[in-house]
């Protein structure tokens, strides 16, 4: 960063310049996410009933298969043994309604026998029959529902979350509630990041994104986009995607639920013609950009007055404004409407002598802080403008000045 100084009327005008380089430049979109693990179950239970015993607490590694907790099993066995019950009674009394159509059958051979009473006999030995097979399927539940008591793990992984405790009742009528919560393998984890509509389209799948979490300031952590959600979700007018980071978490530092502040690196070019962003912001001053200062407009409209040629005025306008290279700054000419046609914009350099010139390019990607340069006519070492220097050094009052109250 340099500080030169060019002259305009009686006033020395500084500015900040800064060379321009070739370096590389990487354009980021940045969000916040949430990291949760990859695969996570819910494990709840099918019935009723309290909570006898518990086999499995938060961090618990569980396998798949194993016990974590068993209800009270005792309403459940002595349905069990009543449907048993059911199914002995429904069986004795279809033997006896065979015993009887078996009768029934012989007599009507005989002819001692009509045939209303065969077919009553024969109804009452087939509903019997089907009593049986109904006693043998609720039996058959009953059993099921017992099995239920006892809450198994569907996977292998971790427990990070616990509902219930041992003596609590667990009420499963129009939806089974979550007992536990289990994460399959920490080790690879996933951000759900909330990207915002106008990024969108640059983030692409199988793009590196970098972020950190609070727990970990100094450590950056890097992962890969897997998937892009169509699900937007709207909040006050802000329209976001959900972006899915894949990211290995091998000694388990990143933890379900932190926040992610996540940065997505959509494009890079390297060594290329780069520029400051703040050159591209910076625009002269009316006295240096095209009016030649306040006294060439005087000047200017003092000839008018005197009947001058207007066209000369403007002319010597230009010749006379401080700062400025050339007979009249391509300003002065409309190079404004042109550079925008032709898709690109002016900074301004200083060159040898210190004097102010515009040049054209056309940018291309930026991070931030330097923006590509793809075109125009700027070279690297040149000193771009960014800014005014406009420091001001207060001296001692002069004698005789009246001071303030806090002066005194």
């Amino acid at each position: 960063m340099a500080v030169l100084a060019c002259s305009r009327g009686n006033k020395a005008q500084q500015y900040k310049t800064e060379k321009v380089d070739r370096g590389d430049i990487t354009m980021t979109v940045t969000a916040t996410g949430t990291l949760s693990a990859v695969t996570t179950v819910q494990v709840g239970s099918q019935v009723s009933g309290v909570i006898a015993r518990l086999y499995a607490d938060f961090n618990s590694r569980v396998k798949k298969g194993q016990l974590l907790a068993e209800l009270d099993p005792t309403p459940f066995q002595q349905q069990v043994e009543q449907r048993q019950a059911d199914v002995s009674k429904s069986k004795i009394d279809a033997a006896n309604y065979k015993i009887s159509f078996d009768r029934q059958s012989r007599l009507l051979q005989a002819g001692l026998a009509s045939q209303a009473d065969y077919d009553a006999a024969k109804a009452q030995y087939e509903g019997a029959v089907a009593l049986v097979q109904q006693s043998v399927a609720s039996l058959k539940q009953a059993q099921t529902n017992l099995t239920y008591t006892k809450i198994i793990s569907p996977i292998d992984g971790i427990v990070v979350d616990r509902q219930y405790d041992v003596g609590q009742t667990v009420a499963a009528s129009f939806q089974a509630p979550t007992l536990f919560s289990i994460a399959q393998d920490l080790t690879k984890m996933q951000v759900q990041a909330d990207v915002d509509q106008s990024d969108i389209g640059s983030v692409k799948v199988g793009q590196v994104a970098r972020f950190t979490v609070d727990s970990y300031p100094d450590q950056e952590f890097r992962g890969q986009i897997a998937q892009i959600r169509l699900n937007a979700t709207v909040s006050q007018n802000v329209v976001t995607y959900p972006v899915i980071i894949i990211v290995s978490n091998p000694d388990e530092k990143l933890r379900p639920k932190m926040t992610a502040n996540v940065t997505i690196e959509v494009a890079k070019v390297e060594n290329v013609l780069r520029v400051a962003n703040a050159a591209l912001r910076f625009k002269p001053q009316t006295g240096v950009a095209g009016a030649g200062g306040r006294q060439g407009g005087q000047r200017a409209q003092g000839g008018g007055q005197r009947g001058a040629n207007p066209e000369r005025a403007v002319a010597q306008m230009g010749q006379r404004g401080a700062g400025v290279t050339g007979a009249a700054a391509p300003w002065m000419r409309g190079g404004g409407g042109s550079n925008k046609q032709r898709g690109g914009q002016n900074v301004y350099i200083l060159d040898a002598n210190n004097k102010v010139k515009p040049v054209w390019i056309r940018t291309g990607i930026t991070d931030g802080h330097y923006t590509e340069v793809v075109g125009g006519d700027l070279k690297p070492s040149d000193n771009v403008i960014v800014g005014l220097s406009t420091s001001k050094v207060e001296g001692p009052p002069p004698p005789g000045a009246r001071r303030g109250p806090m002066g005194r």
